[in-house]
């Protein structure tokens, strides 16, 4: 939808996060404050009186996208019971109303219905009775200026908005994240909670921003928390959220966010279109709509059961099996660079949705939750076998369990870090549920075009009010091509047409510019039917790429994906001298994917490239281990004789334990620790026994920090 005439407001360790064996510097950031970004006029002041007004007012309209571009979903709240409501929408080409056709919609009750704990029910509206209202205007004619009417009760219309309606051959779409108003400081309820005042204001002068910049907008996306409350009463942030001026011209399609996800409030205030049964919570479920030559599916993630969304991507691909583009929004960023979730709970879903993705074409995946930017490569599922992770309620219903992944189908739990302590040492379990994550492949494109391309491109938004930021996890994942955490507002403008999808990000800066953070980047398609099959025939895809760090005694694994057997039969190392690789699971014809295990096996420096059929897929640069062995070499034993092995941790590794110190047979035996010394500089340094068993060889290996390092072999005669 457009609109003309907008008044404008003066003046976001390697692999999937293999964690450093140093400790990870990672804090919540600050936020945006109304008074810092109006010096030179009296908006702040004014918007101070006005809020007084807006943060008692429940009856804000929100507009949704329909069902297709020819319709439009709106809801609202009106004072009194349903009996009392009068669901009506009147909809005009003249702005006298003149000629008006209306149309007739339902009503329900404004109240909490918590399943999952029904005891703790919510009272939204202080005991005053209100009733949701939801009406869908049909059969809109491109490139019109309509202007509309809700009714909040008998005869009583609401002042006279509009909305002008795209050409419905392309879009162009704002895509923001994580608004959640009232987050900048939570302090008291109603007109007395300040964090909802300015961060209401805040995502109002965004939004200004950005349509006054991209003024032939169609629709908003937003990738979830429109609110900060979770669990409570909150209808002050929701009157914060849609008071901004440029919704009364522009719908928005909303993702359901944590912070949306445990009360009934978030779909009382949205009235989505093909509302499906899959992905259910308090707040809602999954939904899909069609705009233009684009299909969008939106996915409640705050539901970890990956069957019933795959259910909701087959039948939104089953409802337009035509759409050019297929384009998936979800709030939890399962690839994303934020320290706060891109390593914790941004994960819990990732095994399960990466090869739904790619089953199903999806082109792009539109994130949340990490309040900083981050575009990934193009990535692919690694079709290998991974678990499924969920996160429990905690016993009182009040919230998630944040500190835990569990497994959903052993129900292990897994010991999730905290990242925003900077001495947090993570617990030996998380290192399984981190390594299980690495289930991608990928490919870049840094000269910012992919011409049919294999896989799915995933942008995570920053906040789009600035209400929070989170600090980038302190090493980039290789996953990611950029990323971007300056303190400041973001937004992304999409531009979509039959046969490119390009997403470019802004800034605002406190005097009211909207600053590019990067080039855009664009996907392009070149055939010509309406569903074109992405090139795969001489692409190859791994799962590293670019640069990988490789440890003394380390084998890493990775996985090629490539339609051409001989390129994934043909893998070789650059460096002979210093690593090698072998075949882990030879090339699968239906899967396509080949697994391989690189291994450096003496010592020294420098960096050998990683080669299919000759084109390379990644550098491995050899670094130091975390800590010292005085025994690195292979040598011969006598049975029955004992030695003793050292190794010394620095100080900047010591909160790492030392786990798993065993032989792989009984050619040789452990004997354990026979001493553990703390050193005056922090280090520490322990002392092992083993003793020469039967005949044979036996390499003695050892974990640290969730790496197996293989310390020596010992022959033994």
């Amino acid at each position: 939808m457009k609109a003309r005439n907008k008044k404008v407001l003066a003046g976001i360790l390697s692999a999937a996060m293999v964690l450093s064996v140093a400790s990870t510097q990672a804090f919540a950031l600050g936020y945006t404050h109304g008074s810092d970004v109006t010096s030179t006029d009296t908006s702040w002041s004014d918007w101070q009186q006005e809020w007084q007004t807006v943060a008692t007012d429940y009856t804000k309209v929100s507009m949704t996208p329909g069902a297709d571009e020819t319709q439009l979903n709106f809801a609202w709240y009106s004072e009194g019971s349903v009996d009392d409501a009068t669901p009506a929408v009147q909809i005009s080409t003249h702005e006298n109303m003149a000629g008006a056709k209306t149309f007739e919609g339902t009503a329900q009750e404004v109240k909490d219905v918590d399943s999952q704990n029904p005891d703790s029910e919510v009272d939204f509206t202080n005991g005053v009775a209100y009733a949701s209202n939801y009406v869908t205007v049909t059969d809109l004619e491109p490139e019109t200026t309509y202007y509309y009417q809700v009714e909040k009760g008998a005869n009583n219309w609401s002042d006279v908005e509009h909305f002008t309606t795209g050409d419905f051959q392309s879009a162009k779409m704002i895509f923001v994240g994580d608004p959640q108003i009232g987050a900048s400081g939570d302090k008291g309820t109603g007109v007395d909670n300040t964090g909802a005042e300015n961060d209401a204001f805040t995502w109002d002068r965004t939004l200004d921003i950005a349509y006054e910049q991209n003024p032939d907008t169609d629709f908003i996306i937003s990738a979830g928390d429109q609110v900060n409350r979770t669990g409570q009463a909150k209808e002050e942030e929701y009157a914060g959220y849609l008071n901004a001026s440029a919704l009364t011209s522009l719908p928005v399609a909303t993702t359901i966010g944590n912070h949306d996800s445990l009360n009934t409030d978030y779909k009382l205030h949205f009235n989505n279109p093909n509302v499906t049964d899959n992905g259910d919570t308090d707040a809602g479920t999954d939904y899909y709509y069609s705009y233009a030559n684009g299909l969008f599916i939106v996915l409640n993630t705050n539901n970890y059961n990956g069957a019933e969304h795959e259910q909701t991507i087959q039948e939104a691909i089953n409802a337009y099996p035509d759409a050019k583009w297929r384009v998936v929004t979800l709030h939890q960023d399962i690839y994303g660079s934020g320290a706060d979730h891109s390593g914790t709970d941004g994960l819990i879903q990732r095994t399960q949705l990466t090869p739904l993705f790619d089953k199903y074409d999806i082109d792009v995946v539109l994130q949340g939750h990490d309040h900083s930017y981050a575009r990934s490569k193009m990535i692919e599922s690694d079709e290998g076998d991974h678990g499924t992770y969920e996160f429990s309620m905690k016993p009182d219903g009040s919230d998630y369990d944040w500190d835990h992944a569990t497994n959903s189908v052993t129900g292990e739990k897994y010991d999730l870090p905290d990242f925003t302590d900077p001495d947090y040492i993570p617990n030996d379990n998380y290192y399984a549920f981190e390594q299980d994550n690495h289930c991608y492949v990928m490919q870049d494109y840094p000269d910012m075009t992919a011409e049919d391309p294999a896989g799915t491109l995933y942008v995570t938004a920053n906040s789009a009010s600035g209400s929070k930021f989170y600090e980038l996890i302190s090493t980039q994942q290789d996953y990611i091509a950029y990323r971007n955490q300056n303190e400041l507002p973001n937004y992304s403008v999409i531009e979509m047409d039959d046969d490119t999808f390009k997403i470019t990000t802004y800034e605002v800066t406190a005097d009211g510019h909207a600053n590019q953070i990067e080039d855009p980047f664009t996907i392009v398609k070149t055939a010509d039917k309406k569903r074109p099959t992405k090139d795969t025939s001489t692409a190859i895809r791994s799962s590293i790429v670019g640069t990988t760090d490789l440890s003394l005694g380390v084998s890493t694994e990775f996985t090629v994906k490539t339609a051409d057997e001989e390129a994934a039969t043909h893998v070789n190392v650059g460096n002979g001298e210093k690593a090698t690789i072998d075949t882990v699971k030879a090339w699968d014809p239906e899967t396509q994917t080949a697994t391989f295990r690189i291994y450096q096996y003496q010592v020294g420096e420098g960096t050998t490239g990683v080669y299919a059929n000759g084109e390379k897929l990644f550098d491995a640069t050899i670094v130091d281990r975390p800590f010292v062995s005085d025994t690195t070499q292979n040598f011969t034993m006598q049975a029955g004789q004992s030695y003793q092995v050292k190794l010394d941790v620095p100080a900047a590794n010591a909160g790492y334990a030392i786990s798993n110190i065993t032989p792989s047979n009984v050619a040789v035996l452990s004997q354990g620790t026979t001493e553990t010394q703390t050193n005056a500089d922090g280090s520490v340094t322990y002392l092992y026994k083993f003793t020469a068993g039967s005949t044979g060889s036996a390499t003695v290996s050892m974990t640290m920090a969730g790496k197996t390092y293989n310390l020596f072999t010992v022959t033994v005669e």
